[in-house]
């Protein structure tokens, strides 16, 4: 059965059939909710259903998701069993011609650190991929799988992409067939895709937070910012569990250099004792010590859902951030 799924507030209204969710429904139609993991788990395409039923087993979502009322629904989850009226925290037509499927050819691999390779790709001779500092791509398999990766070069880069892949063992992908690239390889691309960019209206200080490979996004909003002279108070915090997973020293040294409103501060939370004379402990711990008032300020946070959701909590409850000023792009495994 078909139900139809109306936006509050617009003439917007879209069809969903039995079995799709909220989210791929409006996507289908060419509506683009807010959303991140598709799993339930980051909270970014939660909102309210104001009128309607939802199938049973689909609904509500946990706290650490920012659940917080009987109304508010995962909408990568939630199932119309009835005709809705939804209040989505944002939304916007998808233009068809702004994303593309393009080929491109690896031409440098590195290994920045045992669980990090940096892969650099380069488009065929005069194609170019408009897309913001901080969207991701999917990869786009010979079996018909996608896996999704940030792109960590700036959107004026445009000839070509930049990918942090984390090794996850038994991952398809990175344990799979990341070791058999090699340089000259191509792969197939969909880009760009995410709501996870630099909101760049206004001049509230910056607060960004990357948990591990994290920092591709963060690196592509902060090079978009050096390449456009943007100059806004910014804190810096990245998160690792061991020394070598803060893998870019020398970009960091580059940003410094480059923007004198930066503050920089790594977070080590499992090095052994007397080895790491930096900050320890949990990252968004980290931030919560240094600003108990962040009602002036913008964050943004790229990594594990673990790590995205306990920031959200201690920024919006504890630091009085408004939660609309909160960007995250949860990063979920998907092995196998």
């Amino acid at each position: 059965m078909t139900h139809q799924i109306k936006i509050e507030g617009s003439e917007v209204s879209f069809s969903c059939e039995h079995g799709e969710t909220v989210l791929d429904a409006a996507a289908r139609n060419g509506i683009e909710l807010p959303y991140s993991c598709r799993k339930g788990v980051c909270g970014n395409c939660r909102g309210l259903v104001l009128e309607g039923q939802l199938v049973p087993g689909t609904t509500g979502g946990s706290a650490e998701a920012g659940i917080h009322s009987d109304d508010e629904h995962l909408f990568c989850h939630a199932q119309a069993a009835s005709d809705l009226l939804i209040r989505p925290r944002s939304w916007q037509r998808i233009d068809p011609n702004a994303r593309k499927t393009l080929q491109a050819k690896i031409f440098r691999i590195t290994q920045a650190a045992s669980d990090v390779t940096v892969l650099q790709l380069r488009f065929a001779a005069g194609q170019r991929a408009k897309f913001q500092a901080g969207q991701y791509l999917q990869v786009i398999l010979p079996d018909g799988q996608r896996r999704a990766f940030s792109m960590a070069n700036a959107p004026h880069e445009s000839d070509g992409v930049q990918l942090h892949i984390r090794h996850v063992p038994g991952g398809h992908f990175s344990a799979g067939i990341l070791p058999t690239l090699k340089v000259g390889d191509q792969l197939q691309l969909e880009l760009p895709h995410g709501d996870f960019w630099l909101r760049e209206e206004g001049d509230r200080p910056l607060i960004m937070v990357a948990g591990g490979t994290g920092f591709a996004p963060i690196k592509s909003i902060i090079d978009h910012m050096v390449r456009n002279k943007i100059s806004r108070p910014l804190a810096l915090y990245w998160g690792s569990r061991q020394v070598e997973g803060l893998y870019a020293p020398e970009v960091i040294a580059k940003w410094q250099h480059n923007l004198s409103g930066l503050r920089y501060v790594p977070v080590v939370s499992d090095a052994p004792a007397g080895t790491w004379p930096g900050r320890t402990g949990l990252v968004h711990e980290a931030v919560l010590a240094d600003h108990a008032d962040l009602s002036s300020y913008d964050v943004y946070a790229c990594g594990a859902p673990a790590m995205v959701a306990a920031l959200r909590r201690v920024c919006v409850e504890q630091s009085g951030l408004p939660e609309a000023r909160f960007f995250s792009d949860a990063f979920v495994s998907q092995a196998p």
